[in-house]
């Protein structure tokens, strides 16, 4: 899967027929925020839970994501898109755009947004509006310590895995908690969720739904 125009094109084209579903403000007692789904390209990188490493350059079609700060008081160390709260007056867009460059130091023009995936609910009390954005190579990128340990490049095929998802039923939770396998670890709800339904929507063309999925109880506060 390569990271050319043929892929942007196909997956512009998946978001605009994709129906969006937005939640109401009353599921966001503590505000919205959004997060960034950026394809870039796998690049060079160091071994990721069982990933190997590269060692040259791939055009390899990736994902941003990256590893919270150790000292952050909620969630540290776990996967993460970049992201954060939508501010007075920002748009989605425009708040993925600007958690980007904060987080991660990649600064992206609003021509790079190639749509958006459904609002989802989080057990602590926001709505999270993912939003996929389209960079090249990114080859600058550089982690805010104040908020990210690190930053990895998952390859696409990666999130296309035959074992994805890993679905885990909890007691008193209605729907099970999705998660995301990477490497020989995996990624949990709520970013799984928005992997998830990236790959279901904008690579396998299949408009699936995931607000329903479940969340780990870690990621309730």
């Amino acid at each position: 899967m390569h990271h050319d125009h043929a892929l942007r094109q196909s997956i512009t084209t998946q978001l605009q027929r994709f129906a969006v579903q937005a939640l109401p403000d009353e599921q966001a007692p503590r505000g919205r925020a959004a997060v960034a789904l950026v394809v870039t390209e796998e690049g060079r990188g160091a071994q990721v839970g069982g990933l190997p490493a590269h060692t040259q350059w791939s055009s390899q079609a990736a994902m941003v994501l990256t590893r919270r700060a150790l000292h952050l008081r909620h969630h540290a160390n776990q996967w993460a898109l970049p992201g954060g709260r939508i501010e007075a007056g920002e748009s989605p867009e425009q708040a993925a755009l600007r958690e980007l460059r904060e987080e991660v130091g990649l600064s992206l023009t609003p021509d790079a947004v190639l749509g958006r995936l459904d609002d989802y609910a989080t057990r602590s009390g926001f709505i999270i509006v993912p939003v996929v954005l389209w960079a090249d190579a990114a080859r600058a990128m550089a982690p805010n310590a104040d908020e990210v340990a690190s930053i990895h490049r998952i390859a696409l095929t990666e999130f296309l895995r035959p074992d994805a998802p890993l679905l885990e039923p909890v007691p008193n939770v209605p729907h099970p908690v999705l998660r995301m396998p990477v490497g020989d670890t995996w990624i949990a709800a709520p970013t799984a969720a928005a992997l998830y339904q990236f790959r279901e929507v904008c690579l396998c063309s299949r408009p699936t739904r995931v607000a329903h999925f479940g969340q780990p109880e870690f990621a309730w506060r």
